[in-house]
């Protein structure tokens, strides 16, 4: 019996950030960094801000900002925080293109720190010599952050489908995101098992829609993972991406 007629899954999808790449940098430090280049690159693009009046005004949208989307699961992207800010700071009208270099020179900054994990282009190119459809689900609040990061860890040829909740408005673990991804594949829960690190977006996104599930745990010391261990049981559990094809071909 082949690989292809044996195996129980049709479809694999994966989380990005922690699942296929890596961050090798201190978030806090590198976010602050970030923040101040977006502010540098406003001026040079003609906003008239005060950057020592903006950044800390920023960093405070963008925490209220996380806190309510991971509440809602809505997912209003990065460009519509700086957006409103920009406006409550008197800047009017705010011509929405010219935000684009702006968030491009921030992204810039934490974009050098992310990394494909050695074992994931080894990876994603057995799946699909095996014939799996492979497709991405990630949660971030900029789309074209997401390419250039795909495109720099040479790993968006092996993608069918990428859903993005900058895209879609909708944030995992609600079933909406999961559910396009079935209806694009056009097939069902039990043809699909879903790869990331995170137990409460990854794993229980998963589990609610009757999609299998496997949790990476390279990266579980999280704390938000940590605060759901007792809570939320993945399918199956792997600590590196090369560990992923013998397990689809075993699964029981």
């Amino acid at each position: 019996m082949n690989v292809r007629s044996a195996r129980r899954f049709e479809v694999v999808l994966f989380d990005l950030g922690s699942t296929l790449i890596y961050f090798d940098g201190v978030w806090n430090q590198v976010m602050a960094e970030s923040i101040q280049q977006l502010a540098a690159a406003l001026k040079q693009n003609g906003f008239d801000i005060q950057p020592e009046k903006f950044i800390p005004m920023f960093q405070e949208r963008l925490r209220t900002y996380y806190i309510e989307r991971d509440k809602a699961f809505i997912e209003f992207t990065t460009e519509y925080v700086l957006y409103l800010l920009l406006e409550d700071l008197g800047i009017k009208p705010v011509e929405v293109k010219r935000l684009r270099p702006c968030l491009d020179a921030m992204y810039a900054v934490t974009e050098a720190h992310w990394h494909a994990e050695v074992d994931a282009v080894p990876m994603l190119s057995i799946l699909k010599e095996e014939g799996y459809k492979l497709g991405l689900v990630s949660n971030a609040a900029d789309v074209w952050n997401v390419y250039r990061l795909l495109d720099k860890n040479k790993l968006k040829p092996y993608f069918e489908l990428v859903l993005i909740s900058a895209s879609v408005g909708i944030r995992k673990p609600h079933p909406r995101i999961f559910l396009m991804a079935l209806d694009h594949f056009r097939v069902r829960p039990s043809q699909v098992v879903m790869v990331g690190d995170t137990l409460s977006a990854d794993i229980l996104g998963a589990r609610q829609v009757d999609i299998a599930s496997v949790w990476i745990n390279r990266w579980s010391s999280e704390p938000g993972n940590r605060v759901f261990e007792d809570a939320i049981f993945p399918d199956a559990v792997i600590s590196r991406l090369s560990e992923l094809p013998d397990l689809l071909r075993n699964w029981e």
